[in-house]
């Protein structure tokens, strides 16, 4: 029979901790804040911690173990700390030894427990384990329809796999899901459920598991066989999980099979830096924590102590343009510098600025490894690591940000080899791009609606043409002013198309064994004496981590926010939040730019700041023209009514079933509207004002004035269809 889960109660003998004394109790307590105390000592069986940036959410999740251990309140050597990466299960075991000397806490990622448990029941039951296939992409691919033109397919079908697993979905239930979350798959949901199917298949005749069936299959264990989830949950009944935010349906579904009647339950998260929706995470697990495990406690730890006030302002005024209430994080360091916000001709003289500010911040005391540039996509990473290395500083880019290890630009590189000639090869390249879609050609206009910038208005002195002309005439390439279109894997590539264009203006006798040999040494990652190097990371990477001084590059629209989040509102408020996870990765100094121009290949297009720049902006006293004091151009204006403040908006949400069918109507006027200008969605209007607009059903321009976020301009061009979808839909 499998050991009853209520037999042996913490403390009983058995379950004593190796440390148990009042003494121990208060040390663990001190130096501790109030908030910081309650999350430790909070006698909830289940408990939330909402956990803000620089709030000491590790601390508090090791003091609360160790200090419910020094009150024989939990048994070490029956509590599982979960977490998402190797690294952090490793620095909560350390911490973990520390303070609970000789005891056994048992930490680990979703899929090594998962795994952990599965290699222990194979062998209870005698069963030869499978092998793990840790390298999907290259079994997949021969189930992909081979394509001459396009080197990412199979990663961009793997992904869409991916993720629908994350969801805890099977094959059939893919194309239903995927329309829902407005997925843009690269091939046929129907194909992609052939290509699963058959991948399901192949790992079935060859007895192999991936990842995410390590999670799949420990809870399928669990929930058929109630004896033994009975003995798993008794032998582990204490259960923490770290960034709750990140889980995803299928390890949710896993971590409900570990909770068992008398287990308690700890999850500490920030759904400020819920930034993985992407790949399948759901934050609602710790938004609406108490619905799944009703009666559970909640705290907030709002105290920040790793960002000055002035940087704390930026970061909360960007969180603050959100749909959502947010709870401001507190400073308790003193002041600062305030934020900096600065304009470069294109992302040369961006990556060049930024080299410049890193070398006057190496001051004497100030190593290197204090400073850091944080960028949105691994493309950017290229002409950062350039400057750099030019400018002698030490660098490494950080994990799998360096462009050169994405597969994509891997896969790139292999048909590079095989040209007959580097001009061949770098063609062939750029009608990869193109035939993804990445890049777009129009009538060269790069305005917000298509046609809002007056004649003449688009440069101030001429300098904005000034510097695309000589953009163009320094790399020998051709300039676009219609922003390109591409997905982070097509610009990758593009940004390898951009090198190859730059080393053969260097070069005049330029050939592929010469630009393989400059590619590597011009991107390598310069490791510097004793590890002291600036890093270069992407705003995702860079999560957990800080540094002294930040310098973020490329707040642009159509990198920050990311081009394709810009038809959906949640995607929208993620792109707010991963700019908040990288503000508040500084801790003393915040640097934020933007290029007017950016080249993407052979094509260089105009580019707006960020409308997340203006609330930026606001905390330092800048006006918001400021941002951007070269170009005349409303796009910019059109753009930050993203981010009208909070208190701009109407104080409910919910709309009633006839206003809704209104508010929908509205939302596919605009889409159509967006797609037309080739603009983001956004910029024609955001959600808070159709829903507005919904709301208040007006019935003239007088009406329609009245509503926040619409003025003269937006009356003039789309008051008319505006009315007649209301008038319609009523």
């Amino acid at each position: 029979m499998a050991p009853d889960e209520h037999r042996d109660h913490p403390g009983s003998g058995r379950d004593r901790p190796l440390v148990g004394d009042e003494g121990a109790a208060a040390r663990l307590l001190a130096g501790l804040n109030e908030e910081q105390r309650r999350a430790v000592t909070d006698p909830s069986r289940h408990l939330r911690v909402l956990a803000g940036a620089g709030s000491g959410k590790t601390r508090v999740l090791t003091h609360r173990i160790a200090h419910r251990s020094a009150v024989l309140d939990l048994a070490p050597e029956r509590t599982l700390a979960v977490t998402f990466t190797r690294k952090a299960a490793g620095e909560l075991r350390d911490r973990l030894r520390r303070l609970l000397p000789g005891a056994s806490v048992h930490a680990g990622t979703f899929h090594a427990i998962a795994y952990a448990q599965l290699r222990q029941r194979w062998q209870d039951r005698g069963v030869r384990p499978p092998e793990l296939l840790d390298r999907k992409l290259g079994f997949l691919a021969r189930l992909v329809p081979r394509s001459s033109s396009n080197s990412t397919l199979a990663l961009d079908v793997l992904a869409e796999i991916e993720w629908a697993s994350a969801r805890a979905l099977r094959p059939d239930g893919y194309p239903a899901a995927a329309a829902a979350a407005r997925r843009r798959p690269p091939l046929p949901a129907e194909q992609i459920v052939g290509i699963w199917e058959s991948f399901v298949e192949r790992k079935r005749q060859r007895r192999l598991v991936d990842f995410d069936d390590l999670i799949r299959l420990a809870a399928r264990d669990l929930a058929a066989d109630p004896e033994y989830a009975a003995a798993r949950r008794w032998r582990f009944r204490h259960l923490f999980v770290d960034e709750f935010q990140d889980v995803n349906p299928l390890q949710f579904e896993l971590l409900r099979q570990w909770v068992g009647s008398s287990s308690d339950l700890c999850v500490v998260g920030d759904p400020n830096q819920a930034i993985y929706a992407w790949n399948g995470a759901d934050a609602e697990y710790l938004e609406r924590f108490a619905e799944f495990f009703p009666g559970a406690g909640s705290v907030t730890l709002a105290d920040n102590y790793r960002s000055t006030p002035q940087i704390l302002a930026a970061a909360n005024a960007v969180l603050a343009t959100g749909p959502r209430a947010v709870v401001p994080l507190v400073p308790h360091r003193p002041p600062g510098p305030v934020p900096s916000i600065s304009a470069h001709d294109d992302e040369v003289a961006e990556a060049r600025a930024v080299a410049r500010a890193l070398r006057d911040g190496h001051r004497p005391g100030v190593p290197w490894s204090q400073q850091a540039v944080l960028v949105r996509t691994n493309a950017q990473t290229a002409a950062v690591a350039e400057a750099l290395g030019a400018a002698g500083i030490p660098h490494h880019v950080r994990g799998a940000g360096s462009l050169l290890e994405q597969p994509e630009v891997r896969a790139a590189l292999d048909g590079v080899r095989r040209a007959p000639s580097l001009e061949v090869a770098i063609a062939d390249l750029e009608s990869e791009v193109v035939r993804r879609g990445a890049a777009r050609t129009g009538d060269g206009d790069d305005t917000a609606d298509g046609d809002d910038t007056a004649e003449g208005e688009d440069t101030a002195g001429g300098e904005d043409t000034a510097g695309g002309e000589d953009t163009g005439a320094r790399r020998g390439t051709a300039t676009s002013d219609v922003a390109p279109e591409l997905d982070e894997r097509a610009a990758n590539v593009a940004e390898l198309v951009r090198l190859g264009r730059e080393y053969q203006a260097l070069e005049p006798t330029a050939d592929l064994p010469g630009f393989l040999a400059w590619l590597t040494s011009t991107l390598r990652n310069e490791d510097g004496a004793g590890r002291d190097r600036v890093e270069i990371v992407t705003f995702h990477a860079a999560k957990g981590l800080e540094w002294a001084t930040v310098h973020v590059a490329g707040l642009e629209v159509g990198l920050v926010p990311i081009h394709h989040a810009q038809d959906e509102p949640a995607a929208i408020d993620e792109e707010r939040r991963l700019l908040y996870v990288a503000l508040t990765r500084a801790r003393e100094e915040l640097h934020c730019h933007w290029a007017r121009r950016r080249s993407f290949g052979s094509r260089s297009s105009r580019r707006s700041p960020s409308p997340w720049l203006e609330p930026i902006a606001t905390t330092t006293g800048a006006r918001a023209a400021e941002v951007d004091r070269t170009r005349g151009t409303r796009r910019a204006a059109d753009a930050r009514r993203l981010v009208r403040p909070r208190g701009d908006r109407p104080a409910a949400d919910e709309l009633g079933a006839e206003d809704q069918a209104v508010f929908e109507a509205l939302r596919a006027w605009r889409l159509e509207r967006a797609r037309g200008a080739d603009v983001p969605a956004y910029v024609i209007f955001n959600d808070a004002v159709l829903r507005e607009v919904a709301r208040r059903r007006p019935t003239d321009r007088a009406a329609l004035l009245t509503v926040p976020g619409i003025g003269p301009v937006k009356v003039e061009r789309f008051g008319d269809e505006l009315l007649a979808i209301v008038s319609g839909a009523a």
